[in-house]
């Protein structure tokens, strides 16, 4: 169905010639303590002053690309085609890394180093085109002595650009035909009666458990025979099993008595997992990441 939908997307966006909207959503490791965001906004406004400039978080962790793909994921979707997205992780700013804007399937495009940012919205909205930033063109003027902020010389300003129609997607650079780098991580599946995936986040604020099973599996898992509403949850990190818990599967956290745990689908309607007004995550010290997943089967 997801498949079906992109593909319909796609057909649409061709079809009415969507293209770039004006818009431009920042996100970076950043924080807001300093100029650096507000500098990236002001080459931005200086390039065109009538673009919409949005900011998706600019709390991601130090040098955490698996977040930085995630929440991309998370949000990319609810915006409209033509958006410009600019996510800039990049512990590896000033190396031989490329810098790139892709373009989804869906008609988004998001300017990144490729350093493992487009890991999941490969997967779910898919890639359209990848072109190679040239920055010769497009780079902010008298910047190239800086190695250290191509957020704002190259990727802001780049952004910038294309959401203005300054300049048309082919003018971004070459078109790039090697793959993307991406981060190994665990995909949904069901076998043999096990549920296994991959805990892609945390609920910050609460400290519950984000999965990336979504609720097609949830609900083929859930036709498996068994004699209670019960699940076994195994979490691993690093292939190491370090929690075991067994949990029933309820519509809202009032269900269990407080601090207990339970199974549910969160807003994106992917399995999750909590303790009722507590957190799991650090009464079982249990983290996020490409390398914690879980198992999960019916209780006996």
């Amino acid at each position: 169905m997801k498949k079906l939908l992109i593909v319909l997307v796609s057909f649409l966006i061709s079809l009415n010639g969507f293209s770039q909207n004006g818009i431009v959503v920042f996100q970076t490791d950043f924080g807001t303590k300093d100029g650096a965001v507000s500098a990236m906004k002001g080459v931005a406004s200086a390039v065109d002053p009538s673009l919409k400039l949005y900011d998706l978080t600019h709390d991601i962790p130090a040098y955490n690309i698996w977040e930085a793909a995630y929440r991309l994921d998370q949000t990319v979707p609810y915006w409209p085609a033509g958006t410009v997205f600019v996510s800039v992780v990049d512990p590896g700013v000033g190396t031989n890394r490329k810098s790139v804007v892709v373009k989804t399937k869906t008609g988004h495009f998001i300017v990144s180093p490729d350093n493992g940012t487009f890991t999941l919205i490969a997967n779910s909205l898919g890639i359209d085109s990848i072109r190679e930033i040239d920055e010769v063109v497009n780079r902010r003027k008298n910047s190239g002595a800086s190695y250290t902020f191509h957020g704002r010389d190259v990727y802001a300003y780049t952004a910038a650009r294309l959401a203005s129609h300054t300049i048309a997607y082919h003018q971004v650079g070459a078109v790039s035909s090697s793959p993307l780098q991406a981060i190994p991580f665990q995909k949904a599946s069901l076998q043999n009666g096990v549920l296994k995936g991959n805990i892609a986040i945390l609920d910050i604020q609460y400290g519950n458990i984000w999965t990336n099973i979504d609720q097609l599996y949830w609900k083929e898992f859930n036709t498996i025979a068994h004699t209670q509403n019960k699940i076994k949850l195994e979490v691993y990190h690093a292939n190491k099993l370090v929690y075991t818990g067994t949990m029933p599967f309820e519509n809202t956290f009032g269900a269990v008595a407080v601090g207990k745990p339970l199974a549910y689908l969160n807003s994106l309607m992917n399995l999750s997992f909590a303790l009722n007004q507590a957190s799991m995550a650090d009464q079982f010290h249990i983290a996020a990441g490409a390398d914690w997943n879980v198992a999960i089967h019916w209780a006996k």
